[in-house]
């Protein structure tokens, strides 16, 4: 029989942040009382010099690189990958539709993506904090995509992202939200009821896809009841002013910072535990010292020395806004440890090779989440080792029963918990 895919898609586009609550089940409470683990995605959209990012050597006793001189300060807390890559994903900028997913071939016609990282991990914890998740983005476009393939859009604005996390509205405001949130559910029992009636009358394979709608149905309708609850609750306080939005969009490294002390103070009052932030560079010039050229077209330098020290400039910059962000986040104690011990930071670009919009080698870097660190992890450059299976590592510490995602083989060679 024929089903109208305006039926199914009634209620897809709600997707609210979970929190915890006292009168949760038993099985909410535990995970209130285990460890917090947290999950935060950096991407540079336009790469990074891989000679000045990648270490000459493996192993623990590595020098470090001029980009990695950088974060001197932290180096037992985060490791260093090289040789990895995800397997069939090509097609230049287009692959950082892949960077969290390894679906492979995005820039081909009728390319269909699948869940990211972010968004599997969401399943698990999405539940225990105000926001599921945040998705952030310097351009517009994010790293994050739905179950169903859907990229989820990103805030760019730091000073809307900082009102979404800390700002109260106003009374009115916030009894329109309750009303919305009790709407919505009234549409997603509607849906049920509909699934219901049509489930009896399909063959097993429609029935398989529309009980995993179904399922998805009654998450949604369990993000509405919390997102319900959250309405009555002031949030957070922190001792922060709202920041302003840096206008210039050639200052990728200022807006940057900006998005960076959001995310420390989002970790910080557990208004979420994932967060995934895109850095999608720009067409400009950037306003710092020493720079000349269009960002963009420094990261096609073609091996020319002049445009390579230019965008080392830039790139060392970039660093320093995420020596910043890791700064922040040791500072900040988590019980008998600190706030990067219990987040996994992953710190990189789908792009190895940004002058020739290459995506194989891509430079990686894994800060904190209780992993053993201080050490470059090195994998053959010519034969990739599989990044999905540091995704699969990253899904375990989570809790997650998971042995596989996308193009993953196993977890990652040579990272252990701590």
């Amino acid at each position: 029989m024929l089903i109208s895919r305006r039926m199914m898609l009634r209620a897809s586009g709600v997707a609210l942040g979970l929190p915890i609550l006292d009168a949760m089940m038993p099985r909410a409470r535990a995970a209130a009382a285990a460890p917090r683990r947290r999950f935060v995605a950096i991407n540079l959209g336009l790469g990074l010099h891989a000679p000045h990012f990648v270490p000459d050597s493996a192993g623990p006793n590595y020098p470090l690189s001029p980009y990695l001189e950088v974060l001197k300060d932290f180096r037992n807390d985060f490791t260093v990958i090289s040789g990895t890559s995800h397997p069939n994903v090509d097609g230049g900028h287009f692959s950082d539709k892949s960077f969290l997913t390894t679906s492979p071939h995005p820039a081909s016609v009728g390319f269909k993506n699948t869940i990211s990282l972010d968004q599997r991990i969401a399943q698990q914890v999405g539940l225990e904090t105000r926001f599921g998740f945040l998705a952030l983005s310097t351009g517009g476009v994010g790293l994050s995509w739905s179950r169903s393939g859907v990229q989820i859009p990103a805030e760019s604005r730091p000073s809307h992202a900082f009102a979404r996390l800390f700002l109260e509205g106003k009374p009115q405001e916030c009894e329109a939200q309750v009303r919305r949130l009790n709407e919505g559910r009234s549409v997603l029992d509607a849906t049920l009821d509909q699934l219901r009636r049509v489930r009896g009358r399909v063959g097993a394979g429609d029935g398989e896809r529309l009980d995993e709608f179904a399922e998805a149905v009654r998450e949604t309708e369990q993000r509405l009841l919390q997102a319900r609850e959250w309405e009555s609750r002031p949030k957070p306080r922190v001792d922060a002013k709202p920041p302003g939005d840096v206008k210039d969009k050639g200052d990728v490294t200022g807006r940057a910072r900006l998005m960076y002390d959001v995310m420390h103070l989002a970790l910080r009052t557990d208004s979420t535990r994932l967060i995934t932030f895109f850095e999608t560079g720009a067409n400009a010039v950037p306003p710092i010292a020493g720079v000349s050229q269009d960002y963009h077209n420094l990261s096609h330098h073609g091996m020319d020395p002049a445009k390579i020290k230019e965008l080392g400039v830039i790139e060392t910059e970039q660093m320093q806004g995420f020596r910043g962000f890791l700064e922040k986040l040791k500072g900040s104690a988590e019980g008998d440890s600190t706030l990067l011990d219990q987040t996994a930071v992953l710190f990189g670009s789908n792009l190895g090779n940004a002058s020739s919009h290459d995506s194989r080698n891509l430079p990686i870097l894994l800060a904190g989440g209780g992993f053993k660190h201080g050490r470059h992890l090195a994998f053959d450059r010519d034969r990739n080792y599989p990044l999905g299976n540091l995704f699969v590592s990253l899904l375990q510490r989570f809790g997650i029963d998971a042995d596989t995602f996308g193009s993953a083989t196993g977890t990652m060679r040579g990272l252990e918990p701590a």
